[in-house]
């Protein structure tokens, strides 16, 4: 069970790792810490059908540690994030935790979540775990005493004032909520703003009968690619906790570090916080007008990093975009889209301006099977073997070791780094000629077999 205390956030099967008496104790002790600071925690969960069960499970627990539990039922991640900054009856929460099983298949659950404003991750997660573990015999009685907040209506009101000013946009476009919970806050944002869209399974359901919630994967924008054949501009998919967007044009999936660019062109002198995997085009492309900053990918390390520098903006390639300018700092898909289409009122042709860029060859994510006790070990062993590389292997102009070994060759870059929360070592090269990036896979794949075979 120690497995389900990930880096990010706890994450599980159902019944199985979380089940009553787990999530209990997850609450319970998670209580304790908040009552370092407070007492006041506000509760939200996905379309999974076990999640409001969790959710008295949960509830349980903080009230046994003595805390004030607001719940605000099946909502969207980002309202959960945006609960945090709003009062309630005189009081601003002190913590929140969304059940959410993200992208995850429907038979998982989990928790994130931020305490005074901060995501409660890494280190933190890990001791958590261990301290329930050590205590698991610990008794917590049902109790879901709680008051009940209107957290959804309060988000969708506030980014429709805050976006008043497109209303008459005339571009149509689609949006897939793939059943997950950006349809019970999307439509009703568009339609107050007299958007002229359409829709694809917006209805909330944690089986995912259409298709699996993760727009990373190209097979689950297939809907949305048919509809963006007819008379639709463009489009947006979530995923099944809408923190993460996919932008489609006709021409273009618009990964994460590509929108960076486009929303930092709009910002005056922007610092922006990019993960490993972004593209050297998105730093360069930034560093001519403002501060590009390569930081560790996650969506916890990147909103640490953006207060940390009060930055402007942070992405991820797979559509984690953070906004400081404007907003709260926080990922979410919605206000993503909303910004999009104000880019696009404001008069942006997107596949022109990133057809201006400079052309790159990126592989996708290409994940290397491993072991959890292997895949940090085999960073080290490759660290080691790029001090000396084989005579063969492309010249090096230098290594950045922020999170994995992201090595800088003359016409582009190779990244191997170890996943955070499955047991794989995550790959991805890119160069300005298509032969060079293959070449570059190729001979940072050589060194993954050297480094397992020095490993056995």
């Amino acid at each position: 069970m120690k497995s389900i205390f990930r880096e990010y956030d706890i994450r599980g099967i159902f019944e199985k790792e979380l089940n009553e008496q787990m999530t209990k104790l997850i609450g319970y002790f998670l209580g304790l810490r908040v009552k370092k600071i407070g007492k006041t925690v506000a509760i939200g969960y996905d379309a999974r059908s076990h999640s409001p069960l969790l959710c008295d499970y949960l509830v349980s627990g903080f009230n046994k540690a003595g805390c004030d539990v607001l719940n605000m039922g099946l909502v969207a991640t980002p309202v959960n994030y945006f609960a945090n900054f709003q009062e309630w009856g005189g009081v601003k929460p002190d913590a929140s935790v969304m059940i959410t099983g993200s992208h995850n298949p429907s038979q998982y659950n989990g928790f994130k979540i931020t305490i005074d404003k901060k995501p409660f991750f890494g280190e933190d997660i890990y001791a958590l775990g261990d301290e329930i573990l050590e205590n698991f015999d610990f008794e917590v009685q049902d109790d879901t005493t709680c008051k009940k907040i209107d957290a959804k209506q309060r988000y969708i009101d506030f980014l429709t004032k805050e976006f008043e000013h497109l209303r008459g946009f005339d571009k149509k476009f689609v949006i897939d909520c793939g059943n997950g919970v950006a349809g019970v806050v999307a439509p009703q944002i568009f339609d107050n703003l007299g958007f002229d869209y359409k829709s694809l399974f917006t209805e909330p359901d944690g089986t995912f009968p259409n298709h699996h919630p993760d727009p990373t994967v190209e097979e689950n924008l297939r809907d949305i690619k048919r509809e963006l054949e007819g008379e639709f501009d463009f489009g947006f998919a979530y995923d099944g906790d809408a923190d993460r967007i996919a932008f489609l044009t006709k021409k273009h999936n618009v990964k994460g570090d590509i929108m960076a660019i486009l929303f930092s062109e709009m910002m005056e002198n922007p610092t922006v916080i990019g993960e490993v995997k972004c593209s050297q085009v998105m730093y360069d492309t930034i560093n001519s007008y403002g501060k590009a900053v390569m930081y560790k990918t996650g969506h916890s390390n990147l909103k640490v990093k953006i207060a940390e520098l009060n930055a402007h903006f942070a992405a991820e390639v797979s559509g984690h975009l953070f906004f400081n300018d404007r907003y709260f700092g926080y990922d979410d898909a919605i206000y993503a889209s909303l910004r999009l289409v104000e880019l696009v009122k404001n008069g942006l042709d997107v596949d022109r301006r990133i057809e201006s860029l400079p052309k790159v060859y990126s592989t996708e994510e290409i994940k290397v099977k491993t072991s959890e006790s292997e895949k940090f070990k085999l960073i080290d062993e490759i660290k080691e073997l790029l001090k000396s590389p084989p005579k063969d292997f492309p010249p090096i102009k230098e290594i950045i070791d922020v999170d994995g070994v992201r090595v800088i060759f003359e016409d582009g870059w190779g990244l191997v780094r170890a996943s955070n929360t499955t047991p794989v070592l995550v790959t991805r090269f890119e160069s300005v000629d298509e032969q060079k990036a293959k070449e570059y896979e190729e001979k940072m794949n050589s060194l993954i077999k050297k480094a397992k075979e020095k490993l056995k």
